[in-house]
Order: structure tokens, then sequence, then C-alpha cells
């Protein structure tokens, strides 16, 4: 059974996944608007990884006998001033992501929940890969530039994420 801090955080970290997934689809409505489909179809692998992991996160629940309670969630944002804007914002959404991971981690430490400590290890070891994606998606737009057949290649190369 559940703690109802641990219920409480877990709850908290579903909101948050789930707002994820809706800020990577807004992200890649985005890109569309610009005709960058590449760029668009990542952020939809993305978005439904993120709805994976509130998904990973909401059966977990139950299986300790806990319940979920879905939360509001924020409305997105919905335009940038650039790719790499959208990509600035990704890299810095999965490092708050991150460190509200780390928060849930330490919730399960301080009511001595082991289960949770090692459920919670999966997401941790994730937000390592994508922290690391967002960083060398960032690092070759820097090389790129923002316009030209390098970010033509660039989105390309984004697009086949997931095929």
């Amino acid at each position: 059974m559940l703690s109802k801090p641990i219920q409480d955080a877990l709850n908290e970290q579903i909101k948050h996944e789930i707002n994820s997934a809706y800020l990577y689809l807004a992200m890649s409505a985005y890109c569309e608007s610009i005709t960058m489909p590449g760029c668009a179809r990542w952020l939809k692998v993305q978005w439904q990884e993120e709805l994976e992991h509130s998904m990973k996160l909401f059966a977990y629940v139950y299986d300790r006998g806990g319940r979920v309670t879905l939360q509001a969630i924020e409305r997105p944002q919905a335009d940038f001033s650039s790719i790499k804007e959208v990509f600035t914002q990704v890299l810095a959404h999965e490092q708050k992501v991150t460190a509200l991971i780390n928060s849930l981690f330490a919730v399960a430490v301080k009511e001595n929940d082991y289960a949770t400590q090692i459920e919670v290890q999966w997401f941790i070891k994730e937000q390592v890969e994508e922290e690391k994606h967002a960083t060398e998606i960032l690092d070759t737009l820097k090389i790129a530039g923002e316009s030209g057949p390098s970010l033509i290649m660039l989105d390309r190369h984004l697009g086949s994420r997931g095929k």
C-alpha cells in the first residue's frame, strides 16, 4: 500500500508527464505550421513517450493499491520564435522534469518505500537520455544554423525518429 505522501507525489508526477505530452504536442503543431515536418514528427514521438510515462506511473499506483486522482494541466505555449527556441525549451523542460523526478525519489527515500525507489530509478535513467537528446539537437543547431540546407537535413534526420 502506498503512503499518502507517495501517492500524492505520484499523482503530481502523472500530471507533469501529461503536461509534458501536451507541451510537446503544441511544439509539434508549431513545427508543422512552419513546414518542419521532421521536427514535428520528433516532437510527436516525444508526446507519445510522455503519455507512456504517465501511464507507467498510473499503472504503478494501482499495482500498489493506490488511487490516481487526475489534476488540471496548463495550457502550453503555442508560438515560438524559431526551431532553436523550441529545442532550447525542450532541454529546459527536461531539466525541470529531472528535478521533479529527483524530488519524487526523495519522497520515496523519506518514506522508506523501496519499491517506489526502484520504480523511479527507471525514470531517473530515462531523464539522462532525454536531456542528452535535447542537448545533441541544440549542439547540431549551433553548427547547422537556423536556415538553409543544413536545417533541412536536420529536419529530415529528426523525422526518422520512431520509424
